[in-house]
């Protein structure tokens, strides 16, 4: 199982690498071995202002449909439109070519209520 541990991680199975005042987000490596192969993800609140905890796309594997939900607070100023065309980048290469969106977050102190790779791992029981 790939837990980078430079990346910060939600309960939900996203992962959050803070670039600057940006934060780019993806699902875990677990969550797409637990989805199964990806075959298409919806993010239509480009540009939005969300909260945190609040729902900012679907991912729909073969099996399921599955919410993506907010990591942090903000706006969504990017969606990775190579998943338009290869939605399984996010099977082959969670942590790269399949990151999902980019959020300019609004409050930077919700970076520390997000888990640790090691708090991370205890939660999926790695």
């Amino acid at each position: 199982m790939n837990i980078p541990s430079e990346l910060k991680y939600t309960k939900d199975h996203e992962w959050v690498r803070i670039e600057g005042d940006v934060a780019v987000v993806g699902i875990t490596d677990f969550a797409q071995s637990e989805l199964g192969d990806i075959v298409y993800v919806e993010v239509e609140t480009l540009d939005e202002t969300l909260d945190a905890d609040e729902i900012f796309g679907t991912v729909e594997a073969v099996k399921t449909v599955s919410d993506l939900f907010l990591p942090l607070s903000g706006e969504i100023v990017a969606f990775n439109e190579g998943l338009e065309d290869e939605p399984e980048s996010v099977n082959s290469d969670p942590y790269g070519d399949g990151w999902m969106i980019k959020i300019k977050y609004s409050d930077a102190s919700q970076i520390e209520g997000l888990l640790s790779d090691e708090a991370y791992k205890e939660l999926i029981g790695a």
